[in-house]
């Protein structure tokens, strides 16, 4: 899965609560954890959205799909591959 792009927007200061261990690790690593706390965050956001899509238009994903089934692909004479 590609890595989900944050894009520049206003920064909120907010408290979490981190497994210290890991976060001691990350911090000796070098890794700026607010950033990848957001990334993470944007990646969680991301898949919660496509898995509600993907359930509110399951019915016409299946409509589409029997359609398909049965007549074959709309304009599948023109294809070139």
């Amino acid at each position: 899965m590609q890595a989900v792009e944050v894009t520049k927007s206003t920064r909120k200061p907010t408290n979490l609560s981190l497994d210290s261990a890991l976060l001691k690790e990350a911090k000796s690593l070098g890794i700026n954890v607010s950033r990848s706390a957001e990334a993470g965050i944007a990646e969680a956001v991301k898949s919660h959205k496509q898995a509600k899509w993907l359930k509110e238009n399951a019915k016409a994903m299946a409509s589409s799909n029997a359609y398909v089934e049965a007549n074959g692909l709309p304009l599948a004479q023109y294809r070139q591959f």
